[in-house]
């Protein structure tokens, strides 16, 4: 099973008006984001608001995503769930809206062992044996997908890549050291894209790539060129504006940022409440700062 995963591939948010998911300004989104040079596309994951996102929309927003990119770049749908039979459901759905891979975050909340977590990955990988990209968040899941745990699930041909996201650039050094190429290594953290890159990794599933693709796809691309230097510089720029897209949860202040340049409705879904003006204009100024233009 092959599905090649490097570069920039946004976390892609779901642009919402009036309650709805608004399926136009999500495909201006994904267009927008193919012209600056994205290299793949991420529906329903964390950014995408996937919790709060019912069944019928989650295929709504992956069909829409895959019609628009037209088969351009690689499209890998968020399938996660704290339920194992949910997420083979929502796996299934994916697979039949046409995404070329899934996304499959730790089951949140209820907090598995180390065996709970390999064989929740395993089930759905045994319905739905689409090219996977694991998904370790910790401080939003409650638990952390161990390098022990992943090198078990390394018989698993399905299993293509992890997006690391512990904070900290340790992890990514520990899957290389113990496991080579045979994860691909994803920052799922903007702040640490060219710390994993230097380590092995391979690219970013981006917030801040939402709002501006080209100057976020510039750091891997160069990086990946060997312009180490130039991906460097451009690193260093993007930094604040990245740290402005955590002031209060992701992903309300990416939206607010973009819904400043009309790009979707100030709107996001509850629990979660809009930005407070100085959190939108933190990050505008961030965005100023770096001379960047949603």
């Amino acid at each position: 099973m092959s599905l090649e995963l490097s570069g920039t591939l946004p976390a892609l948010v779901t642009p919402l008006e009036d309650g709805a998911v608004d399926e136009d300004a999500l495909r201006a989104l994904v267009e927008r984001a193919i012209e600056g040079g994205v290299n793949g596309l991420v529906p329903c994951g964390t950014t995408g608001e996937s919790a709060t996102l019912d069944d019928a929309e989650h295929a709504r927003v992956i069909r829409a995503v895959v019609a628009q990119n037209n088969g351009r770049v690689p499209v890998i749908a968020g399938a996660g769930s704290a339920s194992t039979r949910h997420a083979v459901h929502l796996a299934r759905q994916a697979r039949d809206a046409g995404a070329d891979g899934l996304l499959l975050v730790c089951p949140y909340y209820n907090r598995p062992t180390q065996a709970g977590l390999e064989g929740h990955f395993r089930a759905i990988a045994e319905a739905v044996p689409l090219p996977s990209v694991l998904y370790n968040v910790p401080a939003r899941t409650g638990v952390d997908l161990s390098v022990e745990t992943l090198a078990r699930l390394a018989d698993v041909d399905a299993f293509v890549a992890i997006k690391e996201a512990t904070n900290t650039v340790h992890r990514s050094q520990q899957i290389r050291a113990r496991l080579g190429d045979r994860y691909t290594v994803l920052s799922g953290d903007d702040a640490l894209t060219l710390p994993i890159l230097a380590v092995g990794g391979r690219g970013v599933i981006s917030v801040t790539a939402n709002a501006f693709p080209a100057a976020v796809s510039e750091v891997t691309r160069r990086w990946l060129a060997g312009d180490h230097e130039g991906a460097l510089a451009q690193h260093l720029r993007l930094l604040p504006v990245h740290a402005s897209m955590f002031i209060e949860a992701n992903p309300g202040p990416v939206k607010a940022v973009m819904a400043r340049a009309g790009r979707l409705a100030p709107e996001v879904r509850q629990p979660l409440a809009w930005p407070s003006e100085e959190t939108i204009a933190a990050v505008a100024d961030a965005a100023e700062r770096a001379g960047l233009t949603p």
